[in-house]
């Protein structure tokens, strides 16, 4: 039953994703960054993702597959951002606005996710946005607000908290103690780096081979998979967010878990806090479960993300973190019972004192992992603190946090989300990383020496059918407008899109145009002989400060303001006529080709 329900539950989220949203499925977060950096995925963010991404998200979670809700919860918050965005003129009209809207709906999504409103503005700042001015901060911090003030009105958990895994750890921990969380935190930048490289290495052989034209089969294999193998264990059994709540706890008198099953002492049972003590036959039994559970997470994660259901991976690595952490801590524990004598035990672990806490461990070695995949850390610290309601542990989280980001990027310099976004080619320029280059604008912008001149409309003597004929032989997304082709003068910059529309309505509402009449970019327009066909005015359309750079601007600057301003296009001029264009794209192959890449290879799908 149990792997009939799970097949059930993940075709029919596969089968909804494949037919009605195909953008529903994975988390969403590196194409949210894509977007918040100026490029548009057009129906990314519309009504219909986010109604199957929902409904889809339950399916796959219910499903028992080894994925998050977080990342896709972030996706859904942005739909419905974006959506709003078209009920208000101010926001419809202009992009950057929006994008300010999207970053408040990013940290809202995480507040929903975790319970985690400081937590979700700082991941929103740290990982997913691009530009991040002050007011967006505040705007931002009410949006969580309102966001975790609503999940705590409404109690999802019905243990009237914000949070899954709210624990309470009796005992302080030790400065000794963070030797044991910096080998987790070296655990958590492993982890991460392997799973990167494996994942990124499935997905592409998922794109280059005919595996991917078959995702419902690929889903159900997967499916059967996990509920076989999760199936016959408690650990795997259980929901991913149930098992690392376990992991977290710290065990009390009454704690019927086989995790807290040690052999009790009653003589040395101080009040609330128990003792170490030694391991029961339940502990030893749970420890070889979690291990095996430890294996089968580790592997299976890396098929699952990126399937065609909504996948997230805050829960799956948090997942096998805590694992560990808990294995580590047990080990430690026993170790400072059966060896109180030895040195590092001696200053401050006496016999029958409760010193350590596996459960701390657990809490540690989950932010690691978590850490060590998507390479976040204030953000984290945040999170993590907000989610288990631990603040005296920030320090060991803050040492494990850093340390696996310091692994992994030793490793690769990649987290998950920048990797799919170059293995998917989306135009993304990484804001964190430094231009050190000596070139000009004029050696990236096109056309180059050999090219044919540059595709340009003039202000008043083409006709319409010269510019349809410009539309129907190019692709470009917008062209721009000179004088006239001898002076090459800029006069401004119109979008291929604009052109089309306007061209198509003055045809079907204005009398008398027709393929002869001349388009005019001017104010004023020369009076007409009284046979000519009319005149077609399209200044309105025309953009008349278009981003310009002169010849000689340093890379360094423009890629500079690339960035800043999420452009799309930057026109390149000379004394004030035109000498070329530089795109976004442009920027990204001359940034791989000066890392010695192949410029070809950064593939925009």
């Amino acid at each position: 039953m149990y792997v009939t329900w799970a097949l059930l539950f993940s075709l029919l989220a596969v089968l909804l994703v494949k037919g009605f949203a195909p953008y529903a499925c994975g988390s969403g977060i590196p194409e949210i960054k894509t977007i918040l950096s100026g490029f548009i995925i057009r129906g990314y963010l519309g009504k219909w993702t986010l109604i199957i991404k929902t409904i889809t998200l339950v399916l796959a979670v219910s499903s028992g597959l080894s994925l998050g809700k977080e990342g896709p919860l972030v996706h859904v918050a942005c739909c419905c951002g974006n959506i709003l965005c078209h009920l208000f003129t101010k926001y419809r009209k202009n992009e950057a606005k929006r994008r300010e809207v999207l970053s408040a709906a990013a940290a809202a999504g995480v507040s929903v996710a975790f319970g985690a409103p400081i937590g979700g503005v700082l991941f929103s700042l740290e990982e997913v946005s691009y530009y991040f001015p002050l007011k967006t901060l505040w705007r931002s911090f009410f949006a969580a607000l309102v966001a975790a003030f609503t999940l705590r009105s409404i109690n999802p958990f019905g243990n009237s908290r914000l949070v899954l895994f709210y624990v309470e750890f009796h005992m302080p921990w030790h400065l000794l103690e963070l030797v044991p969380f910096i080998l987790l935190g070296i655990f958590g930048g492993l982890w991460g780096a392997f799973f990167i490289r494996s994942n990124i290495a499935w997905c592409r052989r998922r794109k280059t081979t005919k595996l991917g034209k078959y995702p419902v089969l690929e889903v159900f294999v997967v499916t059967a998979i996990t509920a076989i193998l999760a199936f016959p264990n408690e650990y795997t059994r259980m929901s991913t967010s149930e098992l690392i709540s376990e992991l977290f706890n710290d065990c009390g008198i009454l704690d019927s878990s086989k995790l807290c099953e040690y052999v009790n002492d009653f003589n040395s049972t101080k009040g609330d806090d128990l003792p170490d003590r030694a391991a029961g036959p339940g502990v030893y039994t749970a420890m070889w479960q979690l291990a095996l559970a430890l294996i089968m997470k580790v592997f299976i994660t890396i098929f699952t993300f990126g399937m065609k259901v909504p996948s997230g991976l805050f829960i799956p690595s948090m997942a096998v973190g805590a694992i560990a952490g808990r294995l580590l801590g047990v080990a430690v524990e026993q170790l400072a019972y059966y060896h109180h004598d030895w040195a590092i035990f001696s200053g401050w672990c006496s016999q029958g004192a409760d010193c350590i806490t596996p459960g701390l461990y657990a809490m540690v070695g989950a932010a690691a992992c978590l850490g060590g995949v998507t390479r976040m850390t204030v953000s984290l610290v945040v999170i993590m603190f907000e989610l288990t309601g631990g603040l005296e542990y920030i320090v060991p989280l803050m040492a494990a946090a850093m340390t696996s980001k310091w692994v992994a990027d030793a490793i690769g310099r990649e987290g998950i989300y920048d990797a799919h976004i170059r293995l998917n080619g989306y135009p993304f320029l990484e804001a964190k990383e430094e231009f050190s280059h000596k070139t000009l604008a004029m050696d990236v912008m096109r056309p180059r020496r050999n090219d044919p001149p540059l595709t340009v409309i003039t202000q008043d003597s083409m006709t319409v059918e010269d510019v349809e004929s410009i539309i129907n032989e190019t692709t470009y997304s917008g062209y721009p407008v000179v004088v006239s082709r001898e002076s090459q003068r800029l006069v401004g910059f119109v979008l291929r899109r604009d052109l089309i529309i306007s061209i198509e309505n003055a045809r079907k509402k204005q009398d008398g145009i027709v393929s002869t009449s001349i388009i005019y970019f001017t104010d004023h327009s020369p009076p007409l002989p009284p046979s000519s066909p009319s005149m077609l005015k399209l200044r309105s359309i025309l953009d008349l400060s278009p981003f310009t750079v002169t010849d000689q601007t340093p890379m360094e600057i423009v890629v500079d303001i690339f960035r800043k301003l999420g452009l799309r296009q930057c026109l390149v001029t000379h004394n004030g006529k035109l000498l070329g264009i530089i795109t976004k794209k442009d920027v990204l192959k001359h940034i791989a080709q000066l890392a010695n890449q192949d410029p070809d290879s950064i593939l925009f799908n």
